[in-house]
């Protein structure tokens, strides 16, 4: 991974074969990211993406392997218990052109990854909410 921050965004490079979300939580730990806007392109390699089931409250998981094609990962930064805690989704493209998105629960870059960071002055926290089973802003 590579980055450069330009005023107050980061321009990140996820290389080849990178966990996506385990090298952005050290990013955010390094450069002390605690609120900001996440937005990327580029090619994962495998990926586990889920859908929220609200009823169960937990994560129905797609494993998604071979070279897809990041065709829109979108998401936040937050903190938790103040570690980084890292909110994306994201929609893939198969070789097939069939259509794969849901919330990023593991990706591996396939060829590169080109993400803007956008921080925010502000340090957002999440709070547990025990009637979804989610973390939401705690703002």
């Amino acid at each position: 991974m590579r980055s450069r921050k330009y005023g107050d965004v980061y321009a990140v490079r996820i290389d080849r074969g990178e966990e996506l979300m385990e090298k952005l939580k050290e990013l955010c730990g390094a450069e002390n990211i605690r609120f900001a806007q996440v937005s990327a392109i580029g090619a994962s390699e495998h990926a586990v993406l889920g859908i929220y089931d609200l009823a169960k409250q937990e994560y129905a998981r797609e494993s998604v392997s071979g070279f897809c094609e990041i065709t829109s990962l979108a998401g936040s930064i937050t903190t938790v218990n103040e570690a980084p805690y890292i909110h994306l989704h994201a929609t893939l493209a198969d070789q097939q052109h069939q259509i794969h998105g849901g919330h990023v629960l593991e990706l591996t870059v396939g060829a590169t990854c080109e993400m803007f960071i956008r921080v925010i002055d502000a340090a957002v926290g999440r709070i547990h909410d025990d009637q979804l089973g989610i973390n939401l802003w705690d703002i």
